[in-house]
């Protein structure tokens, strides 16, 4: 959705021209407004009263200043919209308001939706100050639109209109709650009926919450580009590399806790060709027998094949050991010797695409 042509139709005043269809108003005539209610029958005396059934009576006792026929707005009234993750709204307000529950821990909250609304406006070419102390409190510039009539080089602006709102934030003592309130701050609009700067109460309401679901779209599509960010720097992000053990023997360093290595290292023996036999939880040792997988014509076509960890078969020891917040993996043979760096460099390849779990987590 074009975001320059949004912001007005936000305002939803609708602006008339020849042929063009009013939606606020319903479809059909208005004759019933015209309508008299019809004075009560006069029993003469003497005579009984009929009765009277008053099932569908409708009282007189109404708003007599409020709109009738074609002066009634039928629009639907507009909602917010909690689209973003972790976004909700109260039942109880009719305000355009909605809550945002922390979803990124490393970032703070009331920061992450200022730095979303910021770049809805920067993106609409309005200002956005700060008018309070506390930093809870902005507005933004003048959204401008003007509507022109007539035909090149006689056209000429039949109606302009402008509108800024405030934005208010309110947080939780815990700071991990943040809501965010839309006002509609000064409303001004010229046609050729001169100025106005007062707006029907259905247009502000709808105005507010409409501008507050473009904040909230903003700040969805904000958690979305961190989301990708994440993706992308764990996808680039080197968790295995070839080092020593504290024993100085060549073995692997895999960038994770020593525990959940630990527990999700069978993933790996299951889809790599090694059948565990034993193990021994005390010393976090792994027996193994390996048997080098064989690729069928099947694998191939449906698109599992998996490359093939260059050992031969055998029977082989894998010993994790901590370091720091990382974990050592050594491999040995049947014998209890440690497989060279010169071996371990040979299927490196391999072993640090499973070893990430990158297809696990």
């Amino acid at each position: 959705m074009n975001r320059k042509i949004f912001y007005f139709s936000l305002l939803s005043v609708a602006v008339a021209s020849c042929g063009t269809v009013n939606n606020k108003q319903a479809v059909g005539d208005f004759e019933y407004a015209q309508q008299q209610e019809v004075t009560a029958l006069k029993i003469p005396a003497g005579l009984d009263k009929p009765k009277q059934v008053d099932t569908f009576f409708v009282t007189d006792e109404i708003n007599h200043k409020g709109p009738v026929g074609g002066d009634v707005d039928v629009r639907a009234p507009s909602l917010v919209l909690p689209i973003a993750a972790s976004t909700r709204t109260e039942s109880t307000s009719a305000a355009a308001k909605v809550w945002f529950d922390q979803v990124l821990d490393d970032d703070d909250l009331k920061s992450f939706i200022l730095k979303a609304l910021k770049g809805q406006l920067t993106a609409d070419n309005v200002e956005l100050k700060q008018v309070d102390d506390d930093g809870v409190v902005f507005e933004s510039g003048w959204y401008n639109k003007e509507v022109e009539t007539g035909t090149w080089p006689f056209k000429s602006i039949a109606i302009s209109e402008s509108i800024r709102y405030r934005y208010t934030f309110e947080s939780k003592s815990h700071g991990r709650s943040v809501a965010l309130v839309v006002e509609l701050l000064d409303y001004l609009k010229t046609d050729e009926a001169g100025g106005s700067k007062r707006i029907d109460i259905i247009d502000q309401q709808r105005a507010e919450m409409n501008m507050l679901n473009e904040v909230i779209a903003q700040v969805d599509f904000q958690y979305r580009l961190k989301q990708q960010e994440n993706r992308l720097l764990r996808a680039n992000q080197t968790f295995v590399s070839l080092g020593e053990n504290a024993s100085g023997e060549a073995a692997y360093i895999v960038e994770m806790d020593v525990e959940l290595f630990w527990s999700n290292l069978p993933l790996f023996f299951e889809d790599h060709g090694f059948n565990l036999t034993d193990l021994n939880e005390t010393t976090k040792i792994y027996y193994v027998d390996y048997v080098k997988p064989e690729s069928s014509l099947w694998d191939s076509i449906w698109g599992d094949n998996l490359q093939v960890i260059d050992l031969p078969n055998g029977k082989y020891q894998f010993q994790v050991e901590k370091m720091a917040e990382k974990s050592t993996v050594t491999l040995y043979d049947e014998e209890g010797i440690a497989l060279s760096e010169v071996t371990l460099e040979k299927i490196f390849k391999v072993m640090e695409a499973g070893l990430s779990f990158k297809d696990v987590f």
